[in-house]
């Protein structure tokens, strides 16, 4: 089995470029979908994150509002810092239930934003970096809904975008076409297929 990491910044397309590997039949999990997951109330982490947190952020239907959870961490470092080591513990145990299950000729590829802030190159055999220019990925960002200052301010916790593509050990530019995106894909994968 393969393990690859696929990063990049907010924006750059980590999803869309995951969602291709998908459908060429790798094996693609989304860490931040599984964060997410763990603010549901039935989630096995649901109450240590309102212990650390605050009855304050439960939403109406009992589960976490991440938006006022961002408002909260994203104001003060010390509690992101206590916040990520429960989800990502959490994360990284989930990560090992899948893998555990898979196939000696598996593909198995993991988007995560916070590949190298959070130092966990290691886990990987190779990483991918999706790239798209920082101007490219706030626009996109604010297309979606994002306004421009909660860009700026998640930002700040990512690594430059051009200090990545040089940490990288694939590089699939995704700032143009997306049929070009998807030839570097298609590429990347029978080359992932073929290496021993």
């Amino acid at each position: 089995m393969k393990k690859i990491g696929i990063t990049g910044n907010l924006g750059c397309g980590k999803s869309t470029v995951g969602s291709m590997f998908k459908r060429l039949g790798a094996i693609v999990v989304d860490a931040d979908e599984i964060i997410r997951g763990f603010y549901k109330r039935n989630s096995p982490i649901y109450d240590k994150l309102i212990s650390l947190l605050g009855d304050e952020v439960v939403s109406d239907n009992g589960d976490i509002d991440r938006k006022r959870v961002a408002d909260i961490v994203f104001e003060n470092p010390e509690l992101l810092k206590k916040l990520e080591k429960i989800t990502h513990t959490a994360l990284y145990e989930k990560l090992w239930e899948i893998e555990r299950n898979l196939g000696e000729d598996d593909i198995f590829m993991v988007e995560a934003s916070l590949i190298f802030e959070k130092n966990t190159r290691h886990m990987y055999d190779k990483v991918i970096v999706v790239y798209a220019p920082y101007d490219t990925c706030k626009r996109r960002a604010t297309e979606k809904g994002m306004s421009p200052e909660d860009f700026e301010r998640r930002m700040r916790y990512q690594m430059d975008i051009e200090k990545k593509k040089e940490l990288g050990d694939i590089i699939i530019d995704n700032s143009g076409d997306i049929n070009n995106t998807w030839e570097q894909v298609k590429e990347v994968y029978k080359t992932l297929k073929s290496d021993p």
